[in-house]
């Protein structure tokens, strides 16, 4: 009959295999190591982890500080009125929001160059006749005009 072969496992010490990944970490993982410890620096010496620590310790006082400012009125507006104009901006198509970044600081620009020397109404009037004029007048106008529907409650209907 055959006899069963003892078969005995060394007993394990997780300590040992930890003190082991240890040792060897530093090579394995030195990149990782001192980009972190560059980042722990910067931190360091922005102060940065002074707030972190405060953070901690004050075991969610800031939190609580927090949720009862959002609960104020002003803030729930706030907040909505956000979520309106990212909804808003999203919907804008981005060549004509660039184009309207572009206009505005040049528009500021030659505004504050005539801001001693206003234009007379005769210059206005020579303004208004150009194309380019003409184009931001209506664009100007049609927002007012929705704005104005919606203002008055008619909202998206079509009347003119």
């Amino acid at each position: 009959m055959a006899k069963p072969i003892p078969l005995e496992f060394a007993p394990r010490d997780p300590r040992k295999e930890a003190i082991a990944r240890l040792e060897s970490a530093p090579v394995e993982h030195a990149e990782a190591i001192l980009s972190a410890l560059e980042l722990l620096q910067d931190m360091h010496d922005q102060r940065m982890l002074e707030l972190l620590r405060g953070l901690v310790s004050s075991q969610g006082k800031i939190l609580e500080m927090l949720t009862e400012a959002a609960k104020q009125p002003d803030a729930i507006r706030g907040i909505r009125n956000l979520v309106l104009l990212a909804k808003t901006f999203g919907s804008i198509d981005p060549d004509v929001m660039r184009d309207l970044a572009e206009a505005v600081p040049n528009a500021l620009l030659e505004a504050k160059a005539e801001a001693a020397n206003p234009p007379g109404l005769w210059a206005l009037y020579k303004q208004f006749r150009r194309k380019n004029s003409r184009r931001g007048l209506a664009v100007v106008n049609r927002l007012l005009e929705n704005w104005g529907k919606h203002l008055a409650g008619e909202g998206d209907q079509n009347s003119k």
